[in-house]
């Protein structure tokens, strides 16, 4: 097994993704889950942009040991020494420096010949080369570079004392084949070029960064620079979490391997997305939501008799939650009959059937069929139609200090309306306290998501959550003006819809667990 150096530039690359600034703070947290994670290399900022950037670099390099730490300087004297400063108390310190190099650059951009920016490369790794012995040397734009010029500026930057190239597909504009013609020239033309490692450093500009980061492996680079869920400049950087698994589970690619922990992955993910408030689409590999979600018949049938007819890692392998199979119109009779095992109840093949024709009913109505739906089905039809029990009459909140105030005003059926006043930590949360104490219903909060419909201060909130009883799972909506007012409202939705399914079931004669005298409802600090 050959070992891949796995570079991690979230901190510097990633944070330039539009909004995903971060604090000093914030970043320390990621680079000690990276540390965690097994990186090689944790690019932790570029020291001369700020004094914010310059302490969160030295800061990450006195905290965090065990990968090396390096901080990016532009091929100026001024770059190179606030750099070395700042990584100078690392346990294992880097200078990474970069110039571009292809024409479009040189005479657009810094408006130089390719003899002048020879010179700088030099100058600039011989200066960095004073302060650390591990020097990276990178040639922005590499891919739309001359052959025969990337060729010579890297043997300059070797001979001067670089001990990592880089050849940085800046633009995105690479395909894989380029890099066979690339590192084909490297390894034939660049003296030295087997005493130093070569890196790959790929934008996704047209959706090819792992691959093109994936051949370049293939061809000599045994350093890859990417990013947590691929975050990075424009369309981002090459993910890590996919280059590491791709070398994980295709041992036919070389065998290649890396350090990484891979059970950390989707932490990391987790950690970053909390952090940077940009989530990854669902759709996306190994961290997205539905990464490891089955929703057609035939691949759940398939995973139900062996998971790996449909999957080619394990959830657990990358820290990821446990398969769900996602219950919608493209599902079949083997699923749902295990849905209903789940949730206690054994249906046989007439029952099964039954419930299947009804199922599909709703499924062409719906997108995705939650318990309470099943529930409904089983017992009398659907639920599209939840008569409402719990009615808000009232709501007030006073917020914008610790704790908030709530004050509830509800109405159950015909009877007389009750109020509760309450505090929380959040006025949601006073809310929510509040409706506990007037609603004898026990339930846990599983799922809470606030998002905005518009644009602009007066924008409707749609609240989403997901609240368990009974060993099941309801699903509550609502939308207003005031996101604290859609919560409460989608908390009611959600407990109607359980009051809804415990009256089926004494209908049917099947017996239910009898209430608590309180409701038990956790809410999010807002």
């Amino acid at each position: 097994m050959e070992r891949v150096l796995v570079f991690d530039t979230t901190l510097r690359d990633g944070e330039q993704s539009p909004g995903a600034s971060m604090y000093t703070g914030e970043k320390l947290r990621i680079a000690e889950e990276l540390a965690r994670a097994g990186v090689d290399v944790i690019e932790a900022g570029f020291p001369i942009a700020s004094p914010q950037d310059f302490e969160a670099v030295r800061k990450i390099a006195y905290e965090i040991r065990g990968p090396i730490i390096a901080g990016l300087a532009r091929t100026t004297d001024v770059d190179i020494d606030r750099a070395a400063e700042a990584v100078e108390v690392a346990e294992r310190p880097r200078i990474h420096t970069f110039i571009a190099t292809s024409d479009i650059h040189l005479e657009h951009k810094l408006r130089i010949s390719r003899e002048e920016c020879v010179d700088r490369a030099v100058e600039a790794v011989s200066r960095a080369k004073r302060y650390v012995d591990d020097v990276e040397f990178s040639a922005e734009d590499a891919t739309r570079t001359a052959v025969d010029f990337f060729c010579r500026i890297f043997a300059a930057a070797i001979e001067a004392g670089a001990t990592t190239i880089n050849v940085p597909d800046t633009v995105g504009y690479a395909i894989p084949a380029d890099y066979d013609r690339i590192m084909a020239a490297l390894y034939e033309k660049v003296p030295g070029i087997r005493d130093v490692v070569v890196s790959v450093h790929c934008h996704d500009d047209l959706g090819l960064a792992v691959a093109n980061s994936l051949r370049a492996i293939q061809l000599g680079a045994r350093q890859v620079e990417c990013t947590i869920n691929g975050i990075g400049e424009r369309a981002g950087n090459a993910s890590l979490e996919e280059i590491v698994m791709a070398l994980k589970v295709r041992k036919d690619l070389g065998g290649f391997e890396t350090g990484n922990v891979t059970e950390r992955l989707c932490p990391a993910s987790e950690l970053l997305s909390h952090i940077s408030g940009v989530r990854p689409q669902p759709n996306k590999a190994i961290v997205g939501e539905n990464a490891f979600a089955h929703e057609a018949g035939i691949h759940q049938d398939g995973m139900l008799k062996s998971p790996m007819t449909y999957e080619i890692m394990r959830p657990e392998a990358v820290g990821a939650r446990k398969t769900r199979l996602v219950l919608g119109k493209h599902s079949g009779r083997h699923a749902l009959g295990m849905r209903y095992q789940e949730l206690g109840y054994t249906l046989d093949e007439d029952a099964l059937d039954a419930a299947y024709r009804l199922f599909l009913l709703l499924a062409d109505s719906k997108k995705v069929i939650r318990d309470e739906d099943l529930m409904a089905i089983y017992y009398q039809g659907t639920m599209e139609d939840v008569p409402r029990t719990v009615h808000l009459e009232h709501l007030e909140v006073v917020c914008g200090r610790r704790p908030s105030r709530a004050v509830v005003c509800l109405r159950q059926g015909s009877g007389e309306a009750t109020e509760a006043v309450c505090h929380g930590d959040g006025p949601i949360a006073a809310a929510f306290e509040a409706v506990r104490q007037l609603i004898p219903f026990d339930c846990t909060l599983e799922d809470f998501s606030i998002q905005s419909a518009g644009a602009g201060s007066d924008a409707v909130g749609e609240v989403h959550l997901e609240a368990e009883t009974d060993g099941r799972s309801f699903h509550g909506r609502a939308a207003s003006t005031d996101v604290v007012d859609a919560a409460v409202r989608a908390l009611l939705n959600a407990l109607d819809k359980a009051f809804h399914a415990r009256e089926l079931q004494a209908r049917s004669g099947a017996e239910a667990p009898s209430p608590s005298p309180y409701a038990t409802v956790s809410a999010p600090d807002a």
